[in-house]
């Protein structure tokens, strides 16, 4: 049986992780956190998630948690910081859907889960993960004459932009052309910008309601437009991928991953 450990879970991707591992025949919850001063804090994880009581109390400190197999994080920065050193110190495996870090914050994360099997992605659906692949492929194939947009739109509590997902859209797209991102990217337009600049990869995001997350690339010719997308209905898509994640690092040695060496797509 997998022992998990699932933090920052009154959010809305830790409720639907802890709903994830109790739905899960291989996986059980045995510890689970909040930040401090939240209102959740000594809550049952199962009751704030919306499934009835598990016996697991919502504790405002990771190191009060006991040994687990796994920690699976999607909460923020500074955050996940304190949880990769727990995970560290307990020679644990790490799944992080955490977005928005500093390079100095992925580096210094990085260092510290040297020695722990780690996955990190973006996004942990295995549709946005297969858009991944499809974007890269037609990266290679259509130049620089088709102009490369992303979209995404995601609801107004996020806080990141642009996502996670819709960076990694881009640095995919611009690896399959085979030039370096920071030098083509868009992030924003206003007044008069001039003409597109040829080979340039645009950003445009949405914040607004409770949408879930859609993501979008566009190839833009003179004479069509092909698009790769996804839509995500439901957060549980993301913490299914998750606890894939985590079932896949079981027979991991020490490293670091990304969702295409879980679905392997890697190759």
């Amino acid at each position: 049986m997998m022992q998990v450990i699932v933090t920052g879970a009154s959010g809305r991707m830790g409720r639907m992780l802890v709903r994830a591992v109790a739905e899960s025949e291989d996986a059980e919850l045995v510890g689970a956190t909040e930040r401090p001063g939240s209102g959740f804090v000594g809550g049952d994880a199962g009751k704030v998630a919306g499934i009835g009581a598990l016996g697991i109390t919502l504790a405002d400190d990771v190191a009060t948690l006991p040994q687990a197999d796994v920690l699976i994080d999607f909460t923020a920065p500074e955050a996940l910081m304190e949880h990769a050193e727990f995970v560290a110190k307990r020679s644990m495996r790490m799944v992080i859907g955490t977005t928005g870090l500093s390079v100095k914050q992925l580096q210094d994360l990085r260092n510290t889960l040297l020695e722990c099997p780690t996955v990190m992605a973006a996004n942990y659906s295995v549709g946005v993960n297969l858009a991944l692949q499809l974007i890269r492929q037609a990266a290679q194939v259509l130049g620089p004459e088709y102009d490369a947009e992303i979209f995404e739109a995601h609801h107004k509590h996020k806080v990141d932009a642009p996502s996670g997902t819709a960076l990694a859209m881009g640095r995919t797209l611009a690896w399959g052309r085979g030039v370096d991102f920071d030098k083509v990217a868009v992030f924003s337009r206003e007044g008069n910008t001039g003409e597109r600049e040829t080979g340039s990869i645009g950003f445009s995001v949405v914040r607004a309601g409770n949408l879930v997350g859609e993501h979008k690339a566009m190839f833009v010719s003179d004479e069509e437009r092909i698009e790769i997308g996804h839509i995500a209905a439901d957060r549980m898509v993301f913490a299914k991928g998750a606890m894939r994640a985590a079932r896949w690092l079981m027979d991991q040695r020490a490293g670091w991953y990304g969702m295409e060496n879980v679905l392997g797509l890697s190759g």
